[in-house]
This record gives structure tokens, C-alpha cells and sequence, in this order.
């Protein structure tokens, strides 16, 4: 099976770090949270990577998710694991990496390395900087669902884990590796089992995969990719797949104002025949929903040879639109996350509703974690066989099993990426199908 096991709390945030794996030569798969009894169908791969859905559910539930999959996925072969974190440290950030250590046994430490050069994420002092603006100052600290409200990435780890966290500074790792390697076989003995690593560039990340390399120490490897992609290259020795063909569909959703940017600058730039899903029809019952959905799918089939990019895109991406869920949770009595979930999957059912009948689609871009979920889990996709990273967080690769098999896929987050980010997604889409 496969020699790298990596587990993310997200599924966009899989394929990103899935997608660095593939950069250093590594046949990569991910293996969808529904699909996790599949495992053992998917067929050979270095590395497998897993998304538990875990974000926005409770420590207690994260630490079981994680658990699962760490009982489930190793095979004899399995020399690294790996936690994908979000490169904004939001989620359960302590309990799934306790869940590894608990896991795994005594003779494990985790290294947490939360820096992203390419993506403008750096770590220094043990705080967490996005584009030279501290985190709690970003986007992420309004989060709905996961707000941040601290850049000391050491307090956020503390405060979740049970585990005595130890941090070490820019200076161990501008040492050298040699140096780095003792530093954390000491800070072991003295008793940390988790490792706060500040770094800034390429070059600080492959000092620390060295020294990990050299203390000889079993490793966790904690990170939103970059890392990881580095120590695999360090432990696993390394040992093009078929093009699809067509028009190209995005499903976008995310509503964050960096969302809303990049959709615009799309439409402006590129021929898209777009439909608009109305929140508020969609919350408002099931069977608004239904006939919302409908509509959307009837519209974009008539009108789809006007163009080779179709788009559904939520009304809340202009603000103005946007729709509070309270009103619709009390009188509807239903949870924010029941609410997501409708929202959601109305995406995906209009996505595979034209896709469906409309054989020509080769290729899904989709924007936002739970919206790309929704769609696979709707698909029944058993696995993402990933083959490329078009921009730091977003990914490209072709769909296994299910209702999308065979088909290209580009996903991204909804907060990653300059104003031109689904400009590149989407021509690199296209420019991949044929």
C-alpha cells in the first residue's frame, strides 16, 4: 500500500498537498471521507492522502475521524505520515494531531512547520503571518465557521493539545540541519512531543525535512503541505496520465470577499455563461430548493453553446446578496451547519444534474472545500488521482469511480489565490482537456 499516509481536515486541502507530493514524483491518490472502507480498491499509490471533513466538528469528533483513518490506511510499507493543517491554522488543530501521537505510539514526536512561502504564509516567533499581515488581522479571523483570533500559532497548538509543545526559533534552523537535528532530539528528551518550527522560505523548510531526516527521530509531519512535500522527498525514494476532453463547468461558492474578486475578474475576462443560485430560495424549504435547482439546470442546458466555460455561482459572492442564516435557522429549526449542507449540495446536485446531460463537460472547477466535498460525495468519486499543482492550494487531476469518473478537476479555496487565481484554474483546465 501506499509509504505516505497523509490526513487533512479538508478536501481542498488535500489535494493541495496531494498535488506537491505528485510535484517531487510521487504517484498520489485521494481517497474521498465517504470512500474510506474502498481503500483497499483504489490500487497501488506512494502516497494516499485522506480528508476527514473535520474542520468545523468538535475536537472530540476530529480526534475520532483521524483515529479511523489512522487504523484503517497504513500498510507495512507506510514510513511517513503526514497532518495537513489549513495554511491559516483553523480547525482542530490539537486533538487530530494528539489523535496521531496517541495513535502511533510514544516513539513519535510531531513536526508542525505551518509555513507556505509560495502562498505568502511565513512563521516567525511562533507567529503565523499571511502576506506580511498578521493572521488575526486576514480574512481568516472573520471566519463563520472556524474564526482565528490569535497569530501565536504556539498559544492556538497549546490550548488544543494535551501534549507539551516546545518552539523553536528561526535561529536553530538558520544553524543548519546538523544543529536543528540536536536541537530536537533535546527538546524530545526534555519531553515535547510536538515541535513548533518557525520558518520563512523553500530553503527553511528543506533545512528542517534534513534535520528530521538525520535525527532519525519518528516523525509526524504537521503542515499545509510544503513541508511534507519536502520530508517525503527525504524518506521515500521515488520510483502522464490521459487527458479529458471538452467544455469546462465551475461550481463556485465561497463568498469571502477574495472569492468574490477573482469571480469577477472571470467574468470579465472570459467568455462564461453564467447562472446565479439564490440563497434564500434554497433556505427557504425543500421545495423552493427543488424548483431553485431546477431552474438553474434548465438555464444552463439552454444556453450552453453560448460558450465552453459553465458556470453556478452563489449569489453571496456580491455582498449586497448575501442572506443571514438566523432567520432561517429559528424558523426552520435547523442548525448552521443543516443550512450549509443545503447550500452545499444544491451546488452539487446542479453540477452532476448538467453534467449529466451534457456529455461534452470534461472538466470541474470548484471553489471551497465543502462545495467540492458535497460534489464528489454526490458523485460517489471513490478517489482523485492527482497529477499537477496549477497554484499553491489548488490542485489538478482526473476523478476515479462514480458519477465523474474520468473527469478533470481543478479545486481551490475560496480565500487562496491573487485577483487572477480562476482565470489560471480555468484556462489551465481547459488548456488540459482534448
Amino acid at each position: 500500500m501506499a509509504k505516505c499516509i497523509v490526513v487533512a481536515d479538508d478536501l481542498t486541502g488535500a489535494n493541495a498537498t496531494g498535488v506537491l507530493l505528485k510535484k517531487n514524483g510521487f504517484d498520489t491518490l485521494t481517497l474521498l471521507h465517504s470512500s474510506i472502507g474502498s481503500a483497499g480498491s483504489v490500487g497501488e499509490c506512494d502516497c494516499l492522502v485522506f480528508p476527514t471533513d473535520s474542520r468545523s466538528v468538535s475536537p472530540e469528533e476530529a480526534y475520532h475521524r483521524v483515529r479511523e483513518a489512522l487504523v484503517t490506511l497504513p500498510g507495512p510499507e507506510t514510513c511517513l505520515y503526514a497532518k495537513r493543517i489549513d495554511s491559516t491554522l483553523r480547525g482542530n488543530l490539537g486533538s487530530e494531531t494528539d489523535a496521531f501521537l496517541d495513535t502511533l505510539g510514544p516513539e513519535y514526536i510531531a513536526v508542525c512547520v505551518p509555513c507556505f512561502p509560495s502562498s505568502g504564509r511565513v512563521i516567525v516567533g511562533s507567529h503565523l503571518l499571511v502576506n506580511g499581515v498578521p493572521l488575526r488581522r486576514t480574512e481568516a479571523a472573520a471566519d463563520p465557521k472556524c474564526p482565528i483570533h490569535t497569530t501565536d500559532a504556539f498559544a492556538l497548538f497549546q490550548g488544543q493539545t494535551k501534549y507539551t509543545v516546545s518552539a523553536i526559533r528561526l535561529d536553530d534552523v538558520h544553524n543548519g540541519a546538523e544543529h536543528l537535528a540536536t536541537v530536537i532530539a533535546d527538546r524530545r528528551e526534555k519531553g515535547a512531543r510536538i515541535m513548533l518550527v518557525d520558518s520563512v522560505t523553500e530553503d527553511d523548510l528543506q533545512t528542517v525535512a534534513k534535520a528530521v531526516a538525520l535525527s532519525g527521530i519518528k516523525t509526524v509531519s504537521v503542515d499545509p503541505g510544503p513541508f511534507t512535500a519536502y520530508l517525503g522527498r527525504q524518506l521515500i525514494p521515488v520510483k502522464k496520465a490521459k487527458k479529458a476532453a471538452g467544455k469546462v463547468f465551475c461550481s463556485i461558492g465561497s463568498v469571502n470577499g477574495v472569492a468574490g474578486t477573482q469571480t469577477r475578474m472571470l467574468l470579465a475576462k472570459r467568455s462564461v455563461t453564467a447562472v446565479f443560485l439564490d440563497t434564500a430560495k434554497v433556505l427557504e424549504s425543500d421545495e423552493s430548493r427543488a424548483a431553485e435547482i431546477e431552474r438553474l439546470k434548465e438555464e444552463l442546458l439552454r444556453r450552453r453553446d453560448e460558450s465552453d466555460i459553465l458556470a453556478v455561482i452563489g449569489c453571496g459572492i456580491d455582498p449586497k446578496r448575501r442572506v443571514p442564516f438566523e432567520p432561517y435557522m429559528e424558523r426552520r429549526g435547523l442548525s448552521l451547519e443543516d443550512l450549509s449542507e443545503k447550500i452545499n449540495t444544491a451546488f452539487a446536485e446542479v453540477t452532476l444534474g448538467v453534467l449529466a446531460a451534457c456529455p461534452e463537460i470534461g472538466g470541474v472547477y470548484s471553489t471551497g472545500g465543502d462545495i467540492t466535498a458535497a460534489i464528489h460525495s454526490a458523485a460517489g468519486t471513490v478517489a482523485l488521482r492527482l497529477l499537477d499543482e496549477v497554484l499553491p492550494l489548488a490542485g489538478y487531476g482526473i476523478a476515479i469511480g462514480g458519477k465523474l469518473s474520468g473527469k478533470a478537476f481543478v479545486s481551490k479555496g475560496g480565500m487562496v489565490g491573487g485577483e487572477n487565481a480562476m482565470v489560471v484554474c480555468t484556462d489551465y483546465l481547459s488548456e488540459h482537456l482534448g
